[in-house]
């Protein structure tokens, strides 16, 4: 069972963001793949992280006659200590 988890416990945030907003370099599949596996990383490995926050950036495009909607996601994650 995990212990109880408090803000004033967190000493490290650590910021992954998934996603891109630059229509000019367009993400590929395998660097959302590493954006997400990191973030798991960080969520199951030691010290485990937690959840405490995620920000979530749009940006709306209009190329000829399409539109075109890129999403990020930057999530905070909390650690009881320093982690490398």
């Amino acid at each position: 069972m995990d212990t109880p988890f408090a803000l004033s416990d967190v000493k490290c945030i650590k910021r992954i963001t998934v996603g891109n907003i630059d229509p000019n370099s367009p993400m590929t599949d395998e660097k959302k793949e590493e954006q997400i596996k990191k973030l798991n990383d960080y969520l199951n490995g030691y010290p485990k992280g937690k959840l405490i926050g995620k920000d979530v950036s749009f940006g709306i495009f209009q190329v000829g006659e399409h539109q075109l909607t890129m999403q990020s996601t930057t999530y905070h994650i909390g650690f009881p200590r320093e982690v490398q």
